[in-house]
């Protein structure tokens, strides 16, 4: 067990931002959070700002303080936003315990295919449907059963009617064609981590079903180029009703995408208290 104390820092509120979706709240367990993630499952507990990882010591200092980034300054950024700006700091206010995770490439790219004209819990479904299928099954030293998210070279393998029986719909195919491309080495994600924002994006964009949007969310959430600024339509709506202008990019260069999370998650959930 690792015990930490850090203020500006939610499990709920990252796991209900839409950037990762093999993160949930154990049934019967309110408090406690699971996480299959890098080729590992862990339990994670929560009470205010004290936070108890199922892990060892080094298996914490090794990945999970980086995954969750928990040695970004979420305080400073906070602070950073112009007083003036009474939307954005509210959205801020209420979504300050997300963080930008830093995930795995490949399931960043199918995950977000995957989201395409979807809500949070069919994609939810439709990758644990994935991983149950198409991944290796492991346990951990407690007994649990978990699955890995299944590697290029697996999913390419899969006739593209079986990927269909996932409940992927027209993302079938971009799943298909992307994971051959990757196979064939016609686009190299270790070049792509090497890479800056614009070039990971023209890069990400040659595979089959990524566009804009897409690429900007894989930039984000699986390279950590905190520059990238996902755009969809909670992000438009917003935009649209409180930056008519535009958005202050030149105010917050270098963390955009942690402002966008913010945004995401506020016009999200007011939407759901609303309806």
């Amino acid at each position: 067990m690792v015990n930490i104390t850090k203020d500006y820092f939610s499990i709920p509120q990252i796991c209900g931002s839409g950037q990762c979706f093999r993160l949930e709240r154990l049934e019967g367990e309110e408090e406690i959070y699971g996480l299959t993630a890098m080729g590992r499952y862990l339990e994670i507990r929560q009470a205010g700002n004290s936070i108890t990882f199922d892990c060892s010591e080094q298996e914490f200092e090794q990945i999970w303080k980086n995954y969750f980034d928990l040695e970004e300054d979420y305080e400073k950024i906070i602070g950073s936003i112009d007083r003036e700006d009474e939307y954005l700091l509210r959205a801020a206010d209420y979504g300050q315990g997300i963080r930008i995770l830093r995930q795995d490439l490949w399931e960043m790219i199918v995950s977000f295919l995957i989201s395409q004209q979807n809500n949070i819990k069919r994609i939810r479904k439709c990758i644990t449907n994935l991983c149950e299928k198409y991944g290796e099954k492991r346990q951990t030293p407690k007994g649990r059963i978990y699955f890995d998210f299944p590697d290029a070279q697996a999913l390419a393998a899969v006739p593209l009617e079986e990927l269909y029986a996932c409940n992927l719909g027209y993302r079938s195919r971009y799943i298909h064609e992307t994971s051959l491309s990757v196979v064939r080495g016609e686009v190299d994600l270790e070049a792509v981590k090497a890479m800056g924002h614009e070039e990971a994006k023209k890069e990400l964009m040659k595979l089959c079903g990524v566009g804009v949007k897409v690429a900007e969310c894989i930039c984000l959430f699986a390279l950590h180029q905190t520059e990238a600024f996902p755009i969809d339509t909670h992000i438009n709506k917003a935009l649209a009703a409180w930056y008519p202008q535009g958005f202050p990019f030149e105010k917050y260069r270098g963390y955009e995408g942690t402002l966008q999370q913010y945004i995401f998650y506020y016009d999200l959930m007011k939407g759901r208290e609303r309806g």
